[in-house]
């Protein structure tokens, strides 16, 4: 495969950091949400579950920071067109998974913080604590939980077809797609 039909080497670091801060923030947050603050903290104990709540909540924000230059990369940079190995199927719903990952990455910190402010809970990025953007609203903070909540089972949705989908061009197909996105040569 040539140098060209990969993405660049500033794409391929961002999507493996994304990757790196993104599953982990992900099962953190499908955990707290299925337990609840009281559940969590009865199973993790209270410094635990404030360090979990803590580090999703910048995770978030590295997250959106990262998606947001990502985006602006992408635009910049462009993407290589599709691999010719790929189906007409392949093609289609590789480019809805990846367009779909985008939104609700970038979708998902957002929700969070402003479910985050409406709650008036601090919105924590590493020492700091940034602006609520919103004002106290105990019922918003409620849908927009729910909504974050319904998100991230969607990225996971997205995440498993997107990994399959890697998976099946690495060990089965053997087509050299997965070079495009790898950090070796």
């Amino acid at each position: 495969m040539t140098e060209t039909a990969r993405y660049s080497l500033a794409q391929r670091l961002l999507h493996w950091l994304i990757a790196i801060l993104a599953i982990p923030a992900l099962g953190v947050g499908l955990t707290l949400g299925w337990l609840g603050f009281e559940g969590a903290r009865d199973s993790f104990g209270s410094d635990v579950t404030n360090a979990l709540y803590a580090g999703h909540k910048t995770v978030g924000v590295l997250l959106l920071v990262l998606m947001t230059l990502r985006l602006i990369v992408r635009l910049v940079r462009g993407t290589p067109p599709p691999a010719p190995t790929l189906t007409p199927f392949e093609r289609i719903a590789s480019r809805a998974v990846h367009d779909l990952l985008y939104l609700i990455l970038l979708a998902l910190p957002i929700v969070g913080w402003l479910a985050t402010a409406a709650g008036g809970y601090p919105v924590q990025f590493f020492a700091w604590t940034l602006p609520g953007l919103i004002a106290k609203d105990p019922a918003l903070s409620e849908t927009l939980f729910q909504l974050h909540g319904a998100l991230g089972w969607v990225l996971l949705a997205l995440l498993a077809l997107h990994i399959a989908g890697a998976l099946m061009h690495w060990l089965i197909k053997r087509d050299g797609v997965m070079r495009r996105m790898s950090l070796l040569s």
